[in-house]
């Protein structure tokens, strides 16, 4: 399953790049070509909500192999030269309905793949790859662009979702759902809405989700704004890639330490103080810090990320298990959905107030989020299930 999700997520984050030019050397609007990552991520609440129960439906296995299958196919659709630009956004689109279904499915299996005390450094594992795939896949895709067309990009891109479903048809076995058994079912859409409903009812399972989501979302404006950031302080397009390296560094920083050095029960006790490290950086743009010194603070901020790692030891925790792989569909949908959201609206905010002041005020509103949603007060359950896997090694 690593495997084939570095595969993967390799091959769409060039891909996505890559999409970006076509549409533009199709159309020469800019515009157009900025709708490719709206397209790519707006999908993600629409499936998410509207899918969600197919996860419960089939065996997951075989989900994650069609999902790879359709995605090649739609992005083989992409890389042929007659396709009208239309066509393409339209196939962008289908693809990241795609997407939410194929990452809850894989969200839900992971923890029968990686039982016990695994299953929270594997998780942080797979962010680690895709943070990784961010931090390379838009350099390599500047590469590959001097010696490949865009639409030989996106066949490669096809070729890897193909070579990911390949690795988990013959690569793992095929795992029951016990809900698939059961019957009858009502409608997809039906299924999926009032599974929605059932997850966000439990109280302790929906304030895990919404921190979740809220950190992320708010957290995003340095990188939503990176570039006219870097404008304001003369620091041009070097500058603005320096900005938006050092987030992510710090996230994979904070993800390898809190991994390394913190216990199962230490990482749950800092959830709150973790995800209130990632905006308390952020208020000192307010007094507009050189590059430098901005660079420090998006690391020091990335390295509150590490909070997803209590966080995702609390959601297995609180989630009563005929709900589970359900709430972590949703998660992870709801994930890349609010994420999308916060980068819209902190580009919106910044048409009219300055960066120096829109991040800063985010950061503020993350901070309330943090008081508001981290539950300090953990079960008894959570407690002990933290300190049985410190006691099994976990770090």
């Amino acid at each position: 399953m690593f495997l084939a999700h570095v595969i993967s997520m390799s091959g769409t984050v060039v891909a996505n790049f890559a999409l970006t030019v076509l549409v533009y050397q199709k159309t020469g609007s800019p515009l157009l070509a900025s709708l490719v990552f709206t397209l790519i991520l707006a999908p993600f609440l629409l499936a998410g909500t509207l899918l969600s129960a197919l996860v419960d439906r089939f065996p997951p296995r075989r989900l994650l192999v069609v999902c790879n299958v359709l995605s090649a196919l739609l992005a083989g659709a992409m890389a042929l030269p007659g396709t009208p630009s239309a066509a393409v956004l339209v196939l962008a689109f289908v693809l990241g309905l795609v997407e939410p279904v194929f990452s809850g499915a894989r969200a839900a299996t992971l923890p029968d793949v990686l039982p016990g005390p695994v299953y929270v450094p594997g998780r942080s594992l797979m962010r680690l790859v895709s943070q990784g795939a961010q931090m390379g896949g838009f350099a390599l895709s500047g590469v590959l662009l001097t010696v490949a067309s865009p639409s030989a990009i996106l066949l490669g891109n096809a070729v890897s979702f193909l070579v990911s479903a390949v690795l988990l048809q013959f690569g793992t076995r095929e795992r029951t759902v016990e809900s698939v058994k059961d019957a009858p079912r009502p409608a997809l859409l039906k299924d999926s809405l009032g599974g929605l409903g059932a997850v966000m009812k439990v109280r302790p399972l929906r304030r895990v989700l919404l921190l979740g989501w809220a950190v992320p979302m708010l957290g995003v404006a340095p990188e939503a704004l990176a570039v006219p950031y870097a404008g304001i302080l003369g620091a041009g397009s070097v500058g603005a890639g320096l900005l938006l390296t050092a987030n992510p560094i710090g996230t994979v920083l904070g993800e390898l330490l809190s991994n390394w050095r913190l216990s199962a029960a230490t990482q749950v006790r800092v959830i709150a103080p973790a995800a209130a490290l990632v905006f308390l950086p952020l208020v000192f743009f307010l007094f507009s810090p050189g590059v430098a010194l901005t660079a420090v603070l998006l690391v020091v901020s990335g390295l509150g990320s590490s909070f997803h790692l209590g966080q995702d030891r609390v959601l297995l925790e609180v989630a009563p298990e005929h709900l589970r792989a359900r709430a972590l569909s949703i998660q992870t949908a709801g994930l890349m959905f609010w994420q999308g959201l916060g980068f819209a609206a902190a580009g919106a905010a910044a048409e009219f107030v300055s960066p120096t002041v829109v991040i800063p005020v985010t950061a503020g509103l993350g901070l309330l989020a943090v008081l508001l949603l981290a539950d300090r007060a953990k079960s008894r359950a959570t407690a002990e299930t933290a300190e049985s896997q410190t006691a099994e090694g976990v770090h």
